[in-house]
């Protein structure tokens, strides 16, 4: 049997280790980069050099973002460790990209309610989870039925940044919208059952654990595409969740006709959630569980970013 390529072995071992579509995405491109740079050599005959001279070249000469370098980065660990199965090598003396020390932009109270009040249907739904609950827009979209919790007031992050899962609020203005949600998505799939459809990807391969998962109205998004599609790992149709670059752009055209100035997106809102949080007086690391971050420093950042303007100082010229 013919050895499969590079790249295809990239995807093997990431759909194995449970990487998203995405990830798998990024790394394979990262590594396709790495093998162009070097002239296409294979890398199991790459030394610590040559990955210094790449991610040295995405720094200086790419000028990108220091996240960015630290995703080349983290592909090229993944190609040795896990795809190679050989030690990364040692890399020193890397020329680090310039880590952005901007602050987030916030909303204010009533330019957040006049955002969200602009959006219609499913799109104002999610952006209210995403200012009502801190939740990422992929977190928002890629969320199932089960996921929520009616009588308990919380929604369960399942599989959030880092692979962690998390409890957060589940806003009461919310509640009997949500409610009506669920039953438009049990009719829907009700109907894709019919057509001998009605299937829905579940991660970690629970189905092959549990043979009737798939067809589950729990393991249904919230949020569900309008059309069936191919799944690009299985070639299966089925039913996605919804884009999330749909909501991006109602948040662009919402922020233009609610009149507020400010260069806005999905993340503004769920910043907003946070530094709203805090300016309520929440302690700082209640509102890091809510919000998922590993660091709490993370978190503090929103301390400067309160509607008090300066930190909260008084100008002397106000007194």
């Amino acid at each position: 049997m013919a050895t499969r390529k590079l790249l295809d072995q990239v995807g093997d071992v990431a759909r194995f280790r449970h990487l998203s579509l995405r990830t798998e995405e990024a790394y394979r491109s990262w590594i396709k980069r790495f093998i162009l740079f070097h002239g296409k050599r294979h890398p199991r005959d790459l030394d610590a050099e040559a990955v210094r001279a790449f991610l040295t070249h995405l720094a200086v000469n790419e000028n990108v973002a220091a996240s960015t370098q630290n995703q080349a980065f983290n592909a090229l660990l993944f190609l040795y460790r896990q795809v190679l199965q050989k030690e990364a090598p040692k890399i020193e003396g890397v020329e680090r990209a310039r880590h952005s020390r901007r602050l987030p932009v916030v909303f204010t109270k009533s330019e957040s309610a006049a955002v969200i009040a602009q959006m219609k249907g499913a799109n104002r739904l999610i952006a209210g989870l995403l200012y009502g609950s801190g939740l990422r827009i992929m977190e928002a979209v890629r969320m199932r039925v089960k996921d929520l919790d009616l009588h308990r007031n919380e929604i369960t992050v399942r599989d959030g940044e880092g692979e962690q899962d998390r409890v957060t609020m589940l806003p009461r203005a919310l509640k009997q919208r949500l409610a009506l949600q669920i039953r438009a998505v049990q009719k829907l799939h009700i109907d894709d059952l019919k057509r001998g459809r009605g299937e829905v990807y579940l991660p970690y391969a629970l189905d092959r654990k549990y043979r009737n998962a798939a067809t589950d109205f729990v393991w249904q998004y919230l949020f569900p595409a309008e059309k069936l599609s191919v799944d690009p790992r299985s070639g299966k149709m089925r039913r996605h969740h919804v884009a999330e670059q749909n909501l991006q752009r109602a948040v662009k055209t919402a922020l233009r006709a609610a009149g507020v100035r400010k260069n806005g997106s999905c993340n503004t809102i769920r910043h907003s959630f946070a530094a709203h949080l805090v300016e309520d007086g929440y302690d700082i690391r209640t509102v890091q569980e809510l919000l998922g971050h590993k660091d709490v420093r993370t978190t503090m950042i929103y301390t400067h970013v309160l509607n008090k303007g300066g930190r909260g100082v008084r100008s002397p010229l106000d007194s």
